[in-house]
């Protein structure tokens, strides 16, 4: 996944919100979902309980609303990846690829993406959430869908599945290869899944 655009932890009444839910991804990540518990939330953030309940009913509802927050993040980093006319759509998707690799390299214990790290954790704890992982998945998958349909028509690349088909395949390819990355603590599998997706969005021949 592309990196996430973290918030910087600035600090005013104005931005409560917003610093509670950046501060819950970053312990998520590291964390779990479960894993990080309201007092520690807090006293991570500096903000009274009191504060935490004007925001959210409950920890599930801050939990809805942060996976919503860094989809929509996702969602503009992605826009702006794929808005770039100075490449070719076939060649704005994997560098959407490589990026994601040469994140995930940098990310402390491998956690750079925090729809991989909850997509398991919460589905089936939390419809909301659940809900929010699969609004924003379907988004990334649209991008992934428009970016194939915009190579084929300028002939950047060729499929030989449908682009809905094939822009599920390479979200699916990269969740699992994403997974197998977190367990065995290595970016190879990443690696071998960039190199299967290389082969599914094919060169067009001139």
């Amino acid at each position: 996944m592309l990196p996430p655009i973290m918030t910087k932890h600035a600090h005013c009444p104005t931005d409560t919100r917003e610093h509670l839910l950046a501060t819950g991804e970053t312990l998520s990540l590291r964390l779990g979902f479960t894993g990080m518990g309201l007092s520690e939330l807090l006293s991570t953030a500096g903000v009274p309980k009191g504060s935490f309940y004007h925001y959210f009913r409950s920890k599930e509802v801050f939990g809805e609303a942060m996976l919503q927050r860094y989809f929509e993040h996702y969602d503009a980093a992605m826009q702006q990846l794929f808005t770039d006319d100075k490449s070719d759509a076939r060649h704005q998707l994997l560098s959407y690829y490589a990026q994601a690799i040469s994140y995930h390299c940098r990310s402390e214990c491998h956690n750079a993406c925090l729809a991989v790290k909850l997509s398991a954790e919460v589905s089936d704890l939390s419809e909301p959430m659940r809900h929010a992982l699969e609004t924003g998945s379907a988004r990334v998958i649209g991008h992934l869908q428009d970016a194939i349909e915009r190579g084929i028509r300028e002939g950047s690349l060729s499929i030989a599945m449908s682009p809905a088909a094939t822009a599920e395949t390479l979200y699916s390819l990269w969740l699992g290869a994403s997974l197998r990355a977190k367990i065995r603590h290595s970016v190879a599998p990443l690696t071998s899944a960039l190199e299967s997706i290389e082969l599914l969005l094919r060169p067009a021949q001139r």
